[in-house]
């Protein structure tokens, strides 16, 4: 029998990361996108030679009904890996009540109204994983990105809740933290600033977006069976 994860964000550097780990791992997917259609190509041309179904699906998860309009296209369900956010740069005193908004739209409002629309399908198979990409200034904040760190902090509460909500049920709840991923995210920086963080972090490097997928996949795995409700970071030890 097919076993079905949903991929929110697939679209992107980790999205298609765990899109392609997943598919390894024999899922069938739901590749969710908004805007980036090449990206959903690209992740697509990767599967070609996997054996599942992938299913692409638009939704703009930063909009009120985003997340309904996502929902009304899965069926039958195993796994949710809530992927799909932008980053926000800048002080706080300069952010715009509309990037506000959008912002607490698309990393905390539609995952939380999307899980509650899908907890069904879950609790009818008794059985299931949620994974959340949350972030490494979820955990310890970062200045000049304010208000990404307050919606990635918030993404956490909510995995660790939801994991006491849902065990009950056999429905695991975990969250990954990524540290500084090499993907399209990092293009608003120099290669002096990208060297400046990398001199910060002890292992040295910038991680891989192959790595978070793969922790994903052991999140949603039973080789991870008896973890619910926690963090796991994955930042070369630059947050312990």
């Amino acid at each position: 029998m097919k076993k079905f994860a949903l991929v929110t964000g697939a679209s992107g550097g980790l999205g298609q990361a765990i899109a392609v780990r997943l598919a390894e791992a024999g899922y069938s997917l739901y590749l969710h996108y908004n805007k980036n259609e090449k990206g959903i190509q690209t992740v697509l041309e990767q599967l070609r030679h996997f054996e599942g179904e992938y299913i692409p699906v638009q939704a703009d998860l930063s909009s009120k009904t985003g997340y309904s309009d996502l929902a009304r296209n899965v069926f039958s369900l195993d796994a949710i890996v809530h992927n799909a956010g932008n980053a926000l740069y800048g002080l706080l005193e300069d952010l715009d009540e509309k990037e506000a908004e959008q912002l607490i739209q698309i990393h905390v409002t539609s995952p939380l109204l999307l899980t509650k629309m899908l907890i069904p399908k879950l609790v009818q198979k008794k059985s299931g994983s949620i994974v959340i990409v949350s972030s490494i200034w979820g955990q310890t904040g970062a200045a000049c990105e304010v208000a990404y760190s307050m919606v990635k902090g918030a993404q956490i509460s909510f995995a660790k809740a939801l994991s006491k909500e849902l065990a009950p049920s056999g429905i695991r709840v975990n969250a990954v933290a990524p540290g500084v991923i090499s993907t399209p995210m990092l293009s608003d920086f120099s290669a002096d600033e990208i060297d400046a963080i990398v001199d910060e972090v002890p292992a040295g490097r910038l991680g891989v977006p192959r790595e978070v997928a793969e922790s994903v996949e052991f999140l949603l795995s039973e080789k991870s069976s008896y973890i619910t409700g926690q963090v796991l970071a994955i930042n070369g030890g630059w947050h312990t």
